[in-house]
């Protein structure tokens, strides 16, 4: 049966890169949805769809989490895998389009589900700020707290896969991917004016030219990432595998495990349904990581 793939925002959900990638399933919070309409939704959608992966920011709203949790609950069903991902907002919309490209092909929903991880491992992301007294997600030292308050400072920063900060003042550039993405930017509202054009623009197609991007795409801000980053003043970009041959052999190279607890097939050291742990060779359980440990079949 097919996999739905699932975000928690419209902001989420990006425009597909073709005619065969499926739409996304937007999940609402407490704030926009009742609690019985969204189990019927959920319940109407799993008899349509068989599975379903829900892709969000670990650092949304608790409400929002909890209302994803009792949905699951409430339901006892096995067929929903959440999925809490450390990245900013703009590189889960990009991580739930690549999901949504694999989900079209071969791969049992336990695989589908666990390449969310490996995915990941793949995206560059990162933001354009206006300052970063706020930024608490990226380790941010004293002397960047104390430039960040000098008029007119920018800070370009990478969150993922290994932060770092750096003052962007035309020179400075941040360590980019070594294989072929494109690049999804967002703006926000800089010094005021909407859309960061300008110093913000000039900067963001520089760090594109030194990533040697294949492609720039616009899209709008997410709501939450104003709230991520510690500020309105920004420019949210993500780098990642645009071709969906790519993303399949990366996922089919991985080899393929049973789960012993729920009996879903999975890649990486733990089930994405149910969250139980890959036994070792020793016989002890794979300790959590935040990066999939790979093997090659």
């Amino acid at each position: 049966m097919p996999t739905a793939i699932a975000v928690t925002s419209r902001e989420l959900v990006l425009p597909p890169p073709d005619g065969q990638t499926p739409p996304a399933v937007v999940f609402q919070g407490p704030d926009g949805q009742s609690l019985d309409a969204a189990l019927a939704e959920t319940a109407a959608l799993l008899d349509q769809q068989g599975y379903l992966v829900v892709l969000y920011p670990a650092a949304s709203p608790a409400p929002l989490v909890q209302r994803l949790h009792t949905v699951r609950s409430v339901l006892e069903s096995d067929r929903i895998a959440l999925l809490p991902m450390e990245l900013p907002p703009l590189a889960v919309a990009v991580l739930a389009r690549q999901m949504r490209q694999l989900s079209v092909s071969d791969f049992s929903p336990g695989v589908l589900a666990c390449s969310a991880r490996l995915l990941a491992h793949y995206i560059h992301a990162g933001a354009l700020l206006g300052s970063v007294a706020r930024l608490d997600r990226v380790p941010v030292g004293l002397t960047s707290h104390v430039k960040s308050w000098v008029p007119g400072a920018q800070f370009g920063v990478l969150a993922h896969p290994t932060p770092q900060i750096v003052k962007a003042d035309g020179e400075t550039r941040l360590p980019g991917p070594g294989y072929a993405t494109h690049l999804v930017v967002a703006r926000g509202h800089t010094h005021g004016q909407p859309g960061g054009r300008g110093g913000q623009g000039d900067w963001v197609t520089a760090l594109a030219r030194d990533w040697r991007v294949r492609g720039v795409q616009e899209a709008a801000l997410p709501a939450e990432s104003a709230r991520w980053w510690g500020t309105g003043k920004l420019t949210e970009f993500a780098a990642a595998i645009p071709d969906l041959s790519m993303l399949y052999q990366l996922v089919a190279s991985v080899r393929r495990e049973e789960c012993r607890w729920c009996g879903f097939e999975l890649i990486g050291d733990r089930c994405a349904f149910c969250s139980a742990p890959v036994p070792r060779g020793d016989g002890s359980l794979a300790p959590p990581a935040g990066r999939p440990a790979l093997t090659s079949r």
